[in-house]
């Protein structure tokens, strides 16, 4: 490992990533980058990667989420606190549940870059390179839009850096008051169809009381009031992610000082490409898309190669198959991690293999199929032994219509309402807690399972 260089990963073959044509601009931006200060400390990582070993031990439980792709033009301190908000409360709710505390994880500060399908859009016989995120190029479909601008990499970071001071606000300001949470949170079961989740908000309204009644209070207890909030993104343009790599003076590691997490997609996880090699040299935990396509093979090599130490919290393995489709594949990975004697932290992206095109031509996603997905993961982990450890989730504490579904019903004819994502359908706020309160009865019924074989 100490022979790994930032720079390495430029020998190796490269893919989903934009061809500059300036290149001139691009030097000038990744030297201006560099000198700039890294968005995330080593210390927030390491300690980070200690929760998610926590995790990977069934002792707490991952909660990942946030945008699709963050847009330049939907920037708002609003929208950042309505998803942080949001966040809290599913967390509530899931510890609660879990009856372990949960690990906050952001896809914030740094979910700019967008892997395509294809490298080109055809519209009304219009062919242009497909839009790859704010920090690449434009959503307007025209030539000069769709042009890769290595400038968008200065605005990313603004954009990421000012995130994350109001997220370290948010964390630590008194916002996060546990008490206050819950408050948001019983405005949600108040309608009709939200009955089921009426009785579990009750029984955390009775803890609280009972923690009150104990003296445990917000005003003497600094834990009820604050808040571990980190940042997550996928890493995927890596002349950004390179220019804010920095070496840590306390362990002599490279840290990806972008965020506190990065994770390797399902379209550029090749065993011996650029954002492998990449990956594989930072000191941050790591997380590694694995779609149907994965094989046990190619899931040995990245074991070693990610994580060769085999160190607890280092690597996350995010399942993301499709509905009906966990059983079919999930359990050969297990039994490859098991047969190697794997550290890794299992969790669930229920909502990249459920993407369908509405009737009404929109994108989106059907509530029912996320939870379906997630309650086979939770079954396949029993029928194996092993531990769910989180969930992975594109979401908004926005009121969007982007999936069909849930308890305030969103139909395929309302979805062009508030349909606002530039990539891919996110759950909105009351879509969002309700999967936290579904998650909570998996994790308490397993929980439940646990002490029965415990005797």
């Amino acid at each position: 490992m100490s022979e790994w260089q930032k720079t390495d990963w430029r020998s190796k073959p490269r893919v989903q990533m934009p061809d500059y044509t300036d290149q001139e601009a691009l030097q000038t931006v990744e030297a201006q980058l560099s000198q700039y200060p890294p968005l995330v400390f080593a210390g927030e990582a390491r300690k980070l990667k200690r929760a998610l070993g926590e995790a990977a031990a069934g002792k707490a439980f991952l909660l990942q989420g946030g945008d699709c792709a963050e847009a330049f033009d939907q920037f708002s301190a609003n929208a950042i606190r309505d998803t942080f908000k949001v966040m809290l409360q599913m967390a509530m709710v899931l510890t609660y549940g879990a009856k372990v505390p949960v690990v906050k994880v952001g896809r914030m500060a740094g979910q700019f870059a967008k892997p395509r399908s294809a490298p080109t859009e055809l519209v009304d016989g219009v062919e242009l390179p497909s839009y790859r995120g704010d920090i690449i190029n434009e959503l307007d479909f025209t030539p000069e839009a769709r042009i890769p601008d290595p400038r968008k990499m200065l605005q990313a970071y603004t954009q990421a850096a000012a995130t994350l001071n109001l997220l370290r606000a948010f964390s630590t300001g008194g916002y996060a008051d546990v008490h206050q949470v819950h408050q948001w949170t019983l405005g949600f079961t108040e309608g009709g169809k939200a009955e089921k989740y009426r009785e579990m908000a009750g029984r955390i309204s009775d803890t609280l009381d009972f923690m009150t009644a104990a003296g445990i209070t917000s005003a003497n207890n600094h834990a009820l009031q604050t808040v571990d909030f980190y940042t997550s993104h996928e890493a995927l343009l890596l002349e950004y992610e390179e220019a804010l790599t920095r070496l840590d003076s306390t362990s002599g590691k490279w840290l990806a000082g972008s965020g506190h997490m990065v994770w390797i997609g399902d379209r550029t996880r090749q065993p011996d490409g650029a954002h492998v090699e990449f990956c594989r040299g930072v000191l941050n935990p790591i997380g590694l898309k694995c779609g149907p396509s994965m094989t046990a093979e190619d899931l040995k090599v990245l074991l070693s190669r990610l994580n060769p130490e085999n160190e607890a919290g280092r690597l996350t393995l995010i399942a993301r198959f499709g509905a009906g489709k966990v059983a079919e594949h999930l359990p050969r990975l297990i039994d490859t991690v098991r047969r190697e004697g794997a550290n890794v932290l299992w969790v669930c992206d229920p909502m990249h293999g459920n993407t369908i095109k509405s009737a009404t031509g929109f994108k989106t996603r059907p509530f029912d199929a996320v939870l379906r997905e997630v309650q086979e993961f939770f079954a396949v982990h029993r029928a194996e032994g092993t531990i769910p450890g989180g969930v992975h989730f594109e979401m908004t504490g926005q009121d969007v219509t982007e999936c069909t579904g849930g308890v305030r019903a969103v139909t395929e004819e309302n979805l062009s309402d508030r349909y606002h994502t530039a990539c891919d359908p996110r759950l909105n706020a009351s879509q969002s807690l309700e999967l936290a309160f579904l998650v909570a009865e998996e994790l308490s019924a397993l929980r439940d399972a646990r002490a029965v074989a415990a005797g």
